[in-house]
């Protein structure tokens, strides 16, 4: 399939490993050009080593003024922005009934301003462009995930709220925004590779208890579909939420 993505420009938060990682290696295969961006200047180095002409920068897109550093940066070595994937979040928190005042802003910090921070900042940027933000979520914001931690689903839940409420005003822009509420998806460090180390009996007997399709989901599954909606051919596409769980959720 032809996306019509070579030559836009891209920036991918939380994108030196895991899905952030698979998102940039996908729209850069389109002939996107990338900057990549995580907070450990190593890794965001090697990460961006790895793919030809990408460029790395650190920062912390939970601060706001980190975040419109970040986009006055890439947008001055792109000259402009045509995509901004929002993937900076964690599932680590605590146990439900376990939550605390600092617990609550940490996981919302993570979950949700590092998203409403780089779309503030990115957003003049993207109307010049008529550009498209994809927020990658969590089906926790769906509906009740026995076990999830409280303050991440909220958090997700939250994220859900602002992609559907503000698709209109971005709309008025000519800006595009979606979001994808992914299921359970391994990778390196991820909460799923720390379970089946643990476990893996418990996650298999999960998986064939809960999850239609009976495994785990894969890092480049999520960055196929974030392709599709940062192209043309999902034009008409904004303020949804797009489950991609293997059959997990029943929302």
């Amino acid at each position: 399939m032809q996306l019509k993505l070579a030559g836009k420009k891209a920036i991918i938060t939380g994108s030196s490993r895991g899905i952030g990682r698979a998102i940039a290696v996908a729209l850069h295969k389109e002939g996107c050009r990338v900057v990549l961006n995580g907070r450990t200047a190593a890794d965001v180095s090697l990460a961006a080593s790895e793919l030809s002409g990408a460029i790395g920068i650190v920062g912390d897109v939970t601060r706001p003024n980190e975040a419109h550093r970040i986009i006055n940066e890439a947008t001055t070595a792109l000259d402009g922005i045509d995509i901004l994937i929002c993937n900076v979040g964690s599932g680590r928190s605590v146990p439900p009934g376990k939550e605390t005042l600092e617990e609550w802003q940490r996981v919302f910090e993570i979950n949700l301003w590092s998203t409403t921070n780089m779309v503030e900042a990115a957003r003049e940027a993207l109307s010049l462009s008529q550009g498209v933000v994809i927020c990658i979520s969590s089906i926790c914001g769906l509906e009740v995930v026995p076990g999830a931690p409280v303050t991440y689903s909220a958090a997700k839940a939250a994220l859900h709220a602002y992609v559907r409420g503000i698709a209109e005003p971005l709309g008025e822009q000519g800006i595009r925004i979606n979001a994808i509420a992914a299921g359970n998806v391994i990778f390196e460090d991820s909460v799923w590779s720390r379970k089946m180390t643990e476990d893996a009996i418990a996650v298999r007997q999960m998986l064939d208890r809960d999850v239609a399709l009976g495994r785990l989901g894969d890092p480049q599954e999520i960055a196929n579909l974030a392709t599709y909606l940062a192209s043309p051919l999902s034009g008409f596409a904004t303020g949804g939420v797009w489950k991609l769980d293997g059959g997990q959720t029943r929302c």
